[in-house]
């Protein structure tokens, strides 16, 4: 007998009294009972805690918030109403913009996180991890409280990206570096 075979065997010994482990009931929340101000609330304050800046606009304040807040050539998805930042300078490629503006699928205000699906106004992965500065436009209807609520509203189908404050890691004296990942800033405009 070799090493290894002893071994799995008195694993095998002393696992053989073990008693069945009792069935456990998951009964997570799947519906959020908050009202959506509460839950706009709740996501707000998990993003600023993330240290992402939210911000709050109409349809119509769109326009001259986002022009104060383009840091640089921007690169816009496909699908992104253009007429909200007329003052811009507008690159195609990714690796020459300082700055993505998109939309976002679904976000989830218990952990703070924004949701992109690859949907023609957030367009591809590379947009929102490759400039420095991601402004990123939640609309309001879209916040839900729960991620269960959140994951009924995406289509997994192709790339997602989760989004929760800017990107960061820290080393192994837990000093924090942001934009090594992904964008150093992020700015959350709740649209409505």
């Amino acid at each position: 007998m070799n090493a290894r075979t002893e071994i799995l065997n008195r694993l095998r010994d002393s696992l053989a009294d073990a008693p069945v482990a009792p069935e456990v009931p998951r009964t997570y929340r799947r519906k959020s009972a908050a009202g959506a101000a509460e839950v706009r609330e709740m996501l707000i304050d998990r993003l600023v805690d993330y240290r992402a800046t939210v911000h709050s606009a109409t349809t119509d304040e769109l326009p001259g918030l986002l022009a104060g807040l383009v840091s640089g050539p921007v690169v816009l998805p496909d699908g992104l109403d253009r007429a909200w930042l007329p003052e811009v300078t507008v690159v195609d490629d990714p690796l020459e913009a300082a700055c993505v503006v998109t939309s976002s699928t679904v976000s989830c205000a218990e952990t703070g996180t924004i949701i992109l699906t690859g949907q023609p106004a957030e367009g591809r992965r590379a947009l929102s991890l490759i400039p420095d500065h991601h402004i990123c436009l939640v609309p309001a209807e879209t916040i839900v409280e729960l991620f269960p609520e959140a994951w009924e509203r995406v289509d997994a189908v192709g790339p997602i990206t989760m989004i929760s404050g800017p990107s960061a890691t820290s080393d192994i004296e837990l000093e924090r570096v942001e934009g090594v990942h992904g964008p150093r800033r992020l700015d959350v405009v709740i649209v409505g």
